[in-house]
């Protein structure tokens, strides 16, 4: 019988779109965000004003949300469909997290509208074991053991067996 504190589980799902122009386009890829999960999308504002690009300072230039618990679990194995279960070793960071893009939000089963457009999208995985917990936690907050992290290697070997995915060079 294994440890059930010894196994990794998705803490957060963070979706990001950022379509390359300020205004109108941010607004139309937050509908998108929010048709894939039913939550409302948060806006990330720009820190300072560059005129080349035609940003002004607190201009929304990205939709974003944070997705946890089993819909993030569904949304995930629909990106990951698209992306046919591959899914480069680059992709995972050092701490045991990784993330991908999808180019087309059409592809994970919503519907075209023209007055939205075409978005791609960044899916960020956050991993995690039961535990940790108490490095976030307000009272009697504390560091976790390095056998309680998740590293690149385990992520690896976690993406491999639980959906039956393939690692590309």
């Amino acid at each position: 019988m294994a440890n059930t504190l010894s196994e990794i589980r998705v803490a957060k799902l963070c979706i990001n779109i950022n379509p390359g122009s300020v205004g109108d386009e941010v607004t139309r890829a937050s509908r998108v965000i929010e048709q894939l999960t039913k939550q409302k999308a948060m806006f990330a504002r720009s820190h300072r004003t560059i005129p080349k690009f035609g940003v002004r300072r607190n201009d929304k230039i990205a939709a974003y949300v944070t997705v946890r618990g089993p819909r993030a679990m569904e949304i995930l194995n629909r990106a990951l469909q698209v992306k046919d279960y591959e899914l480069s070793q680059r992709c995972f960071s050092v701490e045991g997290n990784f993330g991908f893009g999808v180019k087309e939000h059409i592809d994970l089963g919503l519907k075209y509208d023209r007055d939205i457009g075409i978005h791609g999208m960044d899916l960020y995985v956050v991993l995690e074991r039961p535990g940790y917990r108490v490095s976030r936690r307000k009272h009697c907050q504390t560091r976790i053991g390095p056998k309680q992290r998740v590293s690149k290697e385990e992520a690896k070997e976690w993406y491999v067996q639980k959906f039956n995915g393939t690692l590309l060079k």
